[in-house]
């Protein structure tokens, strides 16, 4: 159970939320949702113990094992099923004592030893390792491969494995699905579903958070106050009850904006006249008493919209058995592929399989190795790349850079075109880099959009867009009337901008036959028959394990039998010492004597008394109920 009590964080001279007091139970699965900058990165630090609050307290019931993501992906010479297996620091002490034990060859040792590797899941640890290794896409065999020889985004993976490996109650997650594909998104899902622990998750994928979670956590905007309301349900559901919220509260707010001006307009008209003066009076304190509701103020909004095409062939581009790749290497072969005005393609597969090689290929910036690609005359490509916003000029300002791509056109034109994606005024005129990873990618789809493409070509166009942001963007692309190639792991986007998938895997690409609950439903399936199989331990190490297990738990059933013991010696003192005070209440003499002071004094001891002996009994039930288990694992 998570408790926060009247909680306030800044970040800097800004107010993040103040005021927040509310209770997550054990077990829910919340997704923490609110715009950029709102503070969700930051209350997973809280929560983390990595920053402490201005005001109030956040208390975690003791006892609870918390596990995060970590930020930093080393490259190291470990190999990547011990990098794995070292997030749990219990299993790594339990081997060690083991090694210890057999060592000093004490037999009491060895078998406690090994009593503890069980507990701690050390027979099972391999195998549990090689399910999350698999489900998060490496491959047979990458277990053994130093953690070094892997990319950036692998190792990211790995330390989202180590989270999810290590013993917990808690699991913090922060943006988890932003390395990984479609297919690995969907295996994640099942996993964080299954979780037995608390999970709070941040993540701007709808779906994933629909998929996932049972209650949505808002930090609301600073003009709201700056708190957070709980709310069930997934996103989907947040944002239902969220609009009916902000609807109600234009309306509380119209209405008492409406009265404000009555009474302002009386007091003003009747506050000279004698007859009236005091009835203006007494509106003039019932108006400085009226508690405020906050007008609903629009967050900020992008009107994203592709503009017609100048010309709109009706064949755009075709590939006739194309093979392409690098370095003379084909990473993909036997592309059959025509794309008219009509054709919404989404593109998905697993990451390293090639989507983004299809991607260049229908560019134009990458050549085919054989085969042939057929272009119209009058194409226009809009290409969005994965790393589109690392290709922006940090010097530049957004102004400068569109006069740079479209050279002739009217500076008060260019602004406003960039007004339209939130790049107002004296924003325009602001240099690049310091922006958010959200402004650039917006800044680069509009030099996009500005392009009037016939065939829009966009690989992972929402790695840095927040939830609102990739609204605009599907709506907008649902109103675009070229050709779309898109490839995204966001399956809201994909489900409403996209009638025809395309999968790319070993190596070819192929059109499934199906929509994307469709993939989803296979996808599980096929994983669900290629899990590892669990590893048995040898019968050896079986009944090594079911010896030291045995000695362990009657090790643990003699504390608790004294426990228990000792519970029923304090239950007998505490029955006997009531008796004796209900006794004397019940004596008649006593309530006729002088000492009146008495009878207080026994009333309030005997309620003490009472109070103590209930706690008692309940002790006694959770030690028999803890005994009861015991042997019934003993006897199992």
């Amino acid at each position: 159970m998570i408790l926060l009590r009247n909680l306030a964080l800044s970040r800097g001279p800004h107010l993040l939320f103040r005021g927040v007091s509310l209770t997550l139970e054990r077990g829910w699965r919340v997704g923490l949702v609110g715009a950029n900058g709102s503070g969700k990165s930051s209350l997973l630090a809280l929560l983390a113990g990595e920053l402490a609050p201005d005001a109030g307290d956040c208390e975690i019931q003791p006892g609870m094992r918390m596990a995060r993501v970590e930020q930093e992906a080393p490259a190291l010479e470990r190999s990547v099923l011990d990098y794995l297996l070292d997030a749990d620091a219990e299993l790594r002490a339990a081997e060690d004592e083991v090694a210890a034990a057999d060592a000093g060859g004490d037999g009491h040792a060895i078998a406690h030893a090994h009593e503890r590797l069980a507990q701690a899941g050390g027979y099972t640890a391999r195998s549990r390792a090689l399910v999350l290794l698999a489900g998060l896409g490496f491959a047979p065999g990458d277990e053994g491969r130093a953690v070094r020889e892997f990319s950036g985004g692998y190792r990211m993976r790995l330390n989202l494995a180590r989270a999810l490996i290590a013993p917990s109650d808690l699991l913090l997650l922060d943006e988890p699905t932003n390395h990984l594909d479609l297919d690995t998104i969907l295996w994640l899902e099942g996993w964080l579903r299954a979780y037995e622990g608390t999970v709070i998750v941040v993540s701007h994928d709808r779906d994933f958070l629909d998929r996932v979670c049972d209650h949505s956590l808002a930090i609301l905007p600073a003009e709201e106050g700056g708190v957070m309301r709980l709310y069930d349900g997934g996103y989907s559901q947040f944002e239902g009850a969220r609009a009916v919220e902000l609807e109600q509260q234009f309306s509380a707010a119209a209405k008492q904006d409406k009265e404000i001006r009555r009474i302002t307009a009386f007091v003003e008209r009747f506050r000279a006249k004698a007859t009236k003066a005091r009835q203006a009076q007494s509106r003039l304190k019932r108006l400085e008493r009226m508690a405020r509701v906050a007008p609903v103020v629009a967050a900020d909004t992008y009107r994203f919209q592709f503009e017609e095409p100048e010309r709109q062939p009706e064949r755009i581009l075709a590939l006739h058995e194309v093979a392409a790749g690098y370095g003379g290497h084909a990473v993909l072969s036997g592309i059959e592929l025509a794309l008219t005005s009509a054709d919404r393609l989404a593109v998905i597969g697993a990451n390293g399989n090639g989507k983004t090689t299809l991607i260049k290929l229908l560019a134009g910036e990458l050549a085919p190795l054989a085969g042939e690609r057929i272009a119209a005359r009058d194409i226009v490509v809009g290409y969005f790349a994965q790393h589109q916003v690392e290709l922006l000029r940090a010097e530049e300002t957004p102004l400068a850079m569109l006069q740079r791509l479209f050279r002739g056109e009217r500076e008060q034109a260019l602004r406003d075109f960039l007004g339209r994606f939130g790049f107002t005024g004296e924003r325009a005129e602001r240099p690049i880099g310091p922006l958010s990873g959200g402004e650039k990618s917006r800044l680069a789809l509009a030099a996009l959009v500005k392009r009037r493409p016939n065939l829009l070509l966009l690989d992972e166009p929402t790695n840095h867009l927040d939830l609102e942001m990739r609204r605009s963007l599907a709506m907008a692309l649902q109103s675009y009337s070229g050709a779309l190639v898109i490839v995204s792991h966001d399956r809201s986007l994909l489900a409403s901008c996209a009638d025809r998938i395309l999968v790319v895997a070993e190596g070819r690409v192929r059109e499934f036959d199906g929509d994307l609950d469709d993939y989803r439903q296979l996808r599980m399936k096929e994983q669900r028959g290629r899990d590892p199989a669990p590893e048995r331990p040898s019968r050896k190490e079986e009944r090594r394990a079911g010896a030291a297990a045995r000695s362990g738990q009657r090790q643990q059933l003699r504390p608790l039998e004294k426990q228990l013991a000792a519970i029923e010696s304090r239950l007998a003192q505490l029955s006997k010492d009531i008796g004796e005070i209900r006794a004397a209440l019940a004596d008649p003499a006593l309530y006729a004597g002088p000492d009146q002071a008495r009878v207080a004094e026994l009333g309030k001891s005997e309620r003490r008394l009472a109070e103590e002996l209930a706690r008692a009994e309940e002790d006694w039930l959770h030690a028999s109920a803890r005994i009861e288990a015991a042997r019934a694992d003993l006897d199992g």
